[in-house]
């Protein structure tokens, strides 16, 4: 017998603080001395910055009420996420953004390059390029001059020479980190999942904000004793065969994922967030038998972005995920004026129908509350099709 679960796992109470919490670590940490590098992408690497013996730290991206004020200066119909960066970046209104002492910035997209350059007139910047593509020996040789570059512009801001000793210590923790995420998602495989897929998103974005990783890791295991205890009882977040869905496309983060809401109220289970807000960032561990720096080089540049063209290991990453998880569905989320995941939302639609004859429901949206109704009818009657919930 399944019992739907009418209380959220209690350790979630630590996740659910833990953000406003961080805004004021970061103050106290600035206090002790500490140097703090910013971050809004997945490509930027940590061990860089862990190495130098300053905090990476994510930024602020997330949120509908900077937009306004991002859109005084960035074109109207520039994607959300960089509309809201930018708003928080100049309202000074994101702690995270406003302590950083240097932010890392890369190439992802035209949009983000730009508001770099913008940035940049008022923070601390370093922009790493990426190559068009990941594949290619001239595409390896490129990142690797761009980490190169990235170590040498954190040692010179920092004033810090970044040792290999340093690099494989950073990897090791860093390492430990996506291990522990990987078998808490691992917990979304059972039927019925013992968790929503909006708590993981909760504990996968904390993530990104904890400055005390130690702290983090534990709560992670008290709350994967809990599921544990929910599995034996057969307790779930959503009933024992309720479709099971991943959610894939652009960075949806705490703030954002409406979608999410959305599936999960209308009786679905969310089981994997593949986007790099979920994840993405966790699933490739860097190789510790390797020098350090060409290592984490090749752990960032396997991350399957839009950016990299092709990108076909997306689209092989999600037909695994979909066996792992015995997903029923995909729900596929672009943000208005994101280019490369929409164009690539055809891409998926048509590999995941050859793959697994499996549609794919392919929302595209922005930070806004406006369109939560036409998103549930469209939900609704795609969880129809899949054979209802």
């Amino acid at each position: 017998m399944t019992v739907i679960a009418e209380e959220r796992p209690y350790a979630m109470s630590f996740f659910d603080v833990a953000i406003p919490k961080a805004a004021g670590s970061i103050v106290e940490e600035k206090k002790k001395g500490k140097k703090v590098m910013g971050h809004y992408c997945v490509f930027a690497p940590q061990e860089l910055a862990m190495a130098a013996g300053a905090v990476p730290v994510a930024l602020c991206a997330t949120k509908e009420e900077p937009i306004a004020d991002g859109e005084k200066v960035l074109p109207r119909n520039f994607c959300p996420l960089i509309k809201s960066s930018y708003g928080f970046a100049i309202t000074d209104k994101c702690p995270f953004f406003l302590h950083s002492d240097l932010v890392m910035g890369e190439t992802t997209c035209d949009g983000k390059k730009k508001m770099f350059e913008l940035m940049g007139q008022f923070k601390p910047m370093h922009v790493m390029s990426l190559p068009a593509g990941s594949k290619s020996e001239a595409d390896r040789a490129y990142w690797m001059a761009e980490m190169k570059r990235a170590k040498g512009a954190i040692e010179e801001f920092f004033q810090v020479t970044i040792t290999d000793e340093a690099l494989t210590t950073a990897i090791g923790e860093l390492n430990a980190e996506r291990r522990l995420m990987q078998r808490l998602a691992g917990y979304l495989k059972h039927d019925p999942a013992p968790m929503s897929g909006q708590d993981l998103l909760k504990v996968l974005w904390s993530r990104n904000f904890s400055f005390d990783r130690a702290a983090f890791a534990e709560r992670v295991e008290e709350l994967m004793a809990e599921l544990d205890e929910r599995i034996a009882q057969g307790v779930g977040a959503a009933a024992k065969g309720a479709k099971r869905i991943i959610v894939t496309g652009v960075p949806t983060g705490v703030g954002t994922e409406k979608v999410i809401r959305i599936i999960e109220e209308s009786g679905a289970a969310v089981v994997f967030l593949e986007n790099c807000a979920g994840m993405k960032q966790f699933l490739v561990t860097v190789d510790e038998t390797k020098p350090p720096l060409e290592a984490i080089g090749e752990k960032y540049l396997a991350t399957p972005c839009s950016c990299m063209s092709p990108n076909r290991d997306r689209l092989e990453l999600l037909v695994r995920l979909i066996d792992e998880y015995k997903a029923d569905g995909i729900v596929d989320i672009t943000w208005q004026g994101c280019h490369t995941y929409n164009v690539e939302a055809r891409l998926l639609r048509d590999y995941i129908r050859e793959q697994r004859e499996m549609p794919v429901l392919h929302i595209e949206t922005d930070y806004s509350e406006g369109d939560s109704q036409q998103i549930r009818t469209r939900v609704q009657a795609y969880l129809e099709m899949l054979g209802g919930v």
